[in-house]
């Protein structure tokens, strides 16, 4: 199935955040965005936050999405692990279950699901792990959208396999010249000037163009953009987006 190509234009996008991971921004930020990825307890998150985010999310008609990571919590599930493709269906499968187990009783739809942190880069990067992952989420969700990094080996996945997908940029975040995001432990990873993250959002949706950390101009394609809601100004970044989008007559809005 290849994405819904009505949706691929200059003027509409979708802005997504990564909630339920204890921050408690989850009813200011939701104003903002279109789709919400909520942690599903391993690396962030527990029952009452999961709860507690879909809730807000069905308040805004906002499009909920499962947000599973490695289990190691300690380290917000940003440190790779070496894991096969069988205990990586078995992670993946685990976490969408405890999530689907609070999220169909309130009467909410698995939207998309988005990978956290390090398992994200991790399948984004490796042809077999992220073959597993689309596989996994097909066989339990076939119209499921995967939210990943643009031009990845996820995204390629979800192609050859016939699921749904959105190719995933982000605002606050650098990018390297072969187009992945820049290491958190290199300096300039992250974007907390507000003004730049829009600047950022901004190019990518209206010129599919993103300045790297080596001052190089690269092209992506973009269906929706990350914002991070543990960043320290994940509030006002996402209302500033929202408004410098909303400004250029921008539509921000999940696919259907």
């Amino acid at each position: 199935m290849n994405n819904i190509n009505s949706y691929k234009h200059n003027l509409q996008v979708d802005l997504n955040c990564d909630m339920g991971e204890g921050m408690n921004n989850e009813a200011e930020i939701m104003p903002f965005i279109s789709s919400a990825n909520i942690a599903c307890g391993f690396h962030a998150g527990n029952e009452y936050t999961i709860k507690k985010t879909i809730e807000i999310a069905l308040e805004h008609g906002v499009a909920i999405g499962a947000h599973p990571g490695y289990d190691d919590p300690e380290n917000f599930g940003r440190i790779s692990q070496p894991i096969s493709v069988l205990d990586l269906a078995e992670l993946i499968n685990e976490q969408i279950y405890a999530f689907e187990n609070i999220a169909t009783p309130m009467g909410a739809h698995i939207h998309h699901v988005k990978l956290h942190g390090a398992l994200y880069n991790d399948c984004a990067k490796d042809p077999a792990l992220s073959k597993i992952f689309v596989q996994t989420i097909q066989a339990i969700y076939p119209e499921a959208y995967i939210y990943g990094l643009s031009e990845s080996n996820t995204i390629q996945q979800a192609i050859i396999l016939g699921q749904p997908y959105m190719q995933e940029v982000f605002a606050d975040r650098t990018y390297q010249k072969d187009g992945t995001l820049t290491p958190r432990h290199i300096q300039g990873a992250l974007i907390e000037d507000i003004g730049v993250a829009s600047k950022q959002a901004l190019s990518l949706v209206m010129h599919k163009k993103v300045h790297t950390l080596q001052d190089e101009i690269i092209k992506l394609p973009v269906d929706t953009i990350c914002i991070h809601g543990d960043g320290f100004h994940a509030v006002d970044m996402a209302k500033a987006i929202y408004t410098k989008l909303k400004e250029q007559n921008i539509e921000i809005k999940y696919p259907q």
